[in-house]
């Protein structure tokens, strides 16, 4: 397990550095870039020369001029630029040029309330999704599966940015409420304190729901599914056979097989979520990564766009991490073998 453990971690790092070259070709693939547009903007409106100098300056001071090759190894750290060492493996994501600040001081909390929303929605969608699953493969054609059943087809059938905006709607109308942003107005530009984290707890609920909802049918169908035809299966006839009560029989085997694309669905789940949370959070004026991620790649915010990608890719390798762990300790059939065959 240790072994496995160790090398699931070490095929991360190469892992990251191919989603950074693929991220950085990306970004570099539209004609121009932001600097280059501006420039032109510039030169349109007639400009002081000064705004101009400022321009060739970013160029210059972040090595836009440089071919793309050497632009990636200095973005990435690999390669010192014009002031040494300094990239994402130091920790430094560069400048948002369309801000005109670091791109860490314009993410800020952003990272931090977007995981913190998409790993409450995750949490919702098993909790949800894990008892729903169970009764409804336990009593098959039952009144309560058939109506489980039909809630989720209408889950995957019903976009999340149209339930984000009929529970917009019916909460200003017949509430008098918004549900809008993450917080309270009044918390938005200060300190964190026990009243703002209630009023991000107070917030959450509408977002979560909504984002949760189509990953909540799925799972439900797909657990339903695998414990149906694990529930077939003649270890389970024998069991029930030999006497063993209904539900040991239930929890000891069944349940447990039938987990196993359950978890595995933890490392495709997380960028689901994230990839379904930004048109939500563009409706409900959420300030999570994702309208930023959007705006960014719009006006060619190169090193923006990049540092973003990069986490979310961070998130879905850590979350396939998570999923591959999670199945190797619940089913001992999955282990790397050294390529030896026993």
């Amino acid at each position: 397990m240790f072994t496995y453990f160790v090398h699931r971690v070490l095929v991360m790092i190469p892992t990251l550095v191919v989603i950074s070259i693929l991220t950085f070709i990306i970004i570099q693939l539209p004609p121009g870039d932001y600097l280059s547009n501006q420039l032109e903007e510039l030169k349109s409106q007639g400009e002081s020369a000064s705004a101009i100098a400022k321009i060739a300056f970013y160029r210059e001071e972040y090595s836009l001029d440089k071919p793309l090759i050497e632009q990636y190894a200095i973005w990435m750290g690999f390669w010192p630029g014009p002031d040494g060492f300094s990239g994402m493996i130091q920790g430094d994501w560069g400048q948002s040029f369309a801000y005109d600040l670091p791109v860490r001081e314009v993410i800020g909390d952003r990272l931090g309330l977007s995981f913190l929303i998409n790993f409450a929605t995750i949490v919702f969608i098993y909790v949800v999704a894990f008892p729903i699953g169970v009764y409804s493969a336990t009593r098959q054609y039952s009144i309560g599966d058939y109506g489980f059943t039909l809630v989720g087809y209408l889950g995957l059938a019903t976009p999340n940015f149209l339930l984000a905006m009929v529970l917009l709607y019916y909460a200003n109308v017949y509430f008098g409420i918004s549900i809008g942003g993450l917080m309270d107005d009044k918390f938005v530009d200060q300190p964190w304190s026990v009243d703002k984290a209630l009023s991000i707890m107070d917030h959450m609920l509408i977002p979560v729901v909504v984002i949760g909802t189509s990953g909540t049918a799925s799972m439900i169908r797909r657990l339903r599914a695998n414990l149906l035809d694990e529930l077939q299966k003649q270890y389970v006839t024998t069991a029930r056979a030999k006497g063993v009560p209904r539900l040991k029989a239930l929890i000891k085997y069944p349940i447990r097989m039938s987990l196993n694309p359950f978890i595995a669905d933890i490392g495709n789940l997380l960028p689901d979520v994230i990839s379904g949370s930004v048109i939500v959070s563009m409706v409900l004026s959420l300030p999570t990564v994702g309208p930023l991620l959007l705006e960014a790649l719009r006006n060619q915010d190169q090193y923006m766009a990049g540092s973003l990608l990069m986490f979310l890719a961070l998130l879905t390798v850590i979350g396939m991490f998570v999923s591959d762990v999670l199945l190797a300790v619940l089913d001992p059939r999955i282990r790397l073998s050294g390529g030896a065959t026993k």
